[in-house]
C-alpha cells in the first residue's frame, strides 16, 4: 500500500442476504484530494461509505485509510463523517453540540474551547445563538460538516451534502468543501454533477455495486469515446460554407455540418492547435462569425455513458 494514498479500496464487497451491493470494489483516492464519489441511486455509494466509516462490516474485500489497513470494530480514528441526513439535538445550540462531539473524542478541556470557536468560524456559524432546532437545512449542513471535522480527521466522508438545499446554501456547502482541499482528503457523494465538475480533482463512478470509472476528470475524459471539438457559429450559411472550404486545405480534419455552424474534429490534431488555426483563417478571411467554442464531453456525458 502506498502512502500516496488517503483511501484503497481491495475486493471491497458487501452482501445483504440475496442482494450484492457492493461487489469486489477497488479503488483509490489521492491524500489532500477532494473526490466525487457517483453513481445513480442504489448503486452502493451509501453502503460503501459506511463500510469505509466503521458503520458496516465488509462482507469481504479490505481497505485502509493513510496506509494503514483497517477493520471493522476497531475504531477508525482519522475519519470524520458527514451522513445524509444529519441528525441533532434541537435543544442545544451548535457550540453546546461541537462542545459534545469533542467531548466524546476525548478532547482534553483546554483544547475544546479554542477547537469549536474555529470550528465553527470555518463553517460560518461563529457567534450563532439559535438552538438548533430553529436551524435552516443550510445551517444545519454547516454544522453537519464541523461536527464531522471534530476529531481533525486525515479523510472526511460527506454523504450528498447539498441535497435540498437552495443555490445559495448550495454554493456556500461548495465553498467550505473548497477551503479542505490540501488539508483534509474530502470523499463527496452527490447527484449534482456540474459542483463535481468544478471543484473534485478525483472522481469515482459506481453503478450496481461496481467501479466503472475512476481518475482524475481529465485521465476520465481522455478514455471517453468522444473527441474534443471546436464548434464556429455563422451568421449564414453562405458564410459557413465557404469558411469549411477555406478550412479543408489546412490539414486532416473530420467536419461536421450544422445549420450556420460547422463542428472541427482531428485525431491527429490537438484542439488547441484547431483553436489556433480556425482563428488564424478566420482572420485571414475576414470572416464575420457569430461564436467560437470548445465542444468537450461533460461529467453529464461521461456519467450516462458509462452507466446507461
Amino acid at each position: 500500500m502506498s502512502q500516496a494514498f488517503a483511501v484503497e479500496t481491495f475486493g471491497l464487497t458487501k452482501r445483504f442476504k440475496t442482494a450484492l451491493a457492493v461487489n469486489d470494489v477497488n479503488f483509490s483516492v489521492p491524500q489532500g484530494a477532494i473526490c466525487g464519489f457517483l453513481g445513480k441511486n442504489g448503486a452502493g455509494k451509501t453502503t460503501t461509505i459506511k463500510m469505509l466509516t466503521g458503520l458496516k462490516k465488509p462482507t469481504s474485500g479490505e481497505f485502509a485509510i493513510m496506509g494503514k489497513k483497517e477493520a471493522f470494530g476497531k475504531g477508525i480514528r482519522q475519519v470524520g463523517y458527514l451522513p445524509d441526513v444529519p441528525g441533532f439535538y434541537g435543544y442545544m445550540t451548535g457550540w453546546e453540540f461541537l462542545d459534545l462531539c469533542a467531548r466524546l473524542c476525548n478532547m482534553p478541556e483546554g483544547e475544546r474551547k479554542t477547537h469549536v470557536e474555529d470550528l465553527l468560524k470555518q463553517v460560518g456559524l461563529h457567534g450563532v445563538k439559535t438552538k438548533i432546532s430553529g436551524y435552516s437545512r443550510g445551517m444545519r449542513q454547516r454544522l453537519g460538516i464541523a461536527q464531522a471535522l471534530v476529531n481533525s480527521p486525515a479523510v472526511v466522508f460527506m454523504d450528498e451534502p447539498i441535497s435540498a438545499l437552495d443555490p445559495m446554501g448550495r454554493r456556500d456547502i461548495m465553498e467550505i468543501i473548497a477551503s479542505l482541499r490540501g488539508k483534509t482528503s474530502v470523499v463527496l457523494s452527490t447527484h449534482i454533477l456540474s459542483d463535481v465538475e468544478n471543484i473534485c480533482d478525483h472522481i469515482i463512478i459506481i453503478e450496481k455495486g461496481k467501479v466503472v470509472e475512476q481518475g482524475t476528470l481529465a485521465e476520465i475524459k481522455g478514455r471517453f469515446n468522444r473527441q474534443d471539438a471546436v464548434q464556429v457559429a455563422f451568421y449564414n450559411q453562405e458564410d459557413c460554407d465557404t469558411f469549411a472550404e477555406a478550412m479543408k486545405g489546412q490539414g486532416d480534419f473530420n467536419f461536421t455540418p450544422h445549420q450556420m455552424r460547422l463542428t472541427i474534429q482531428s485525431d491527429k490534431v490537438s484542439t488547441a492547435e484547431i483553436s489556433k488555426l480556425t482563428m488564424r483563417v478566420l482572420t485571414e478571411t475576414d470572416m464575420p462569425f457569430k461564436g467560437l467554442n470548445v465542444d468537450a464531453p461533460s461529467l453529464d456525458d461521461i456519467f450516462y455513458e458509462v452507466t446507461k
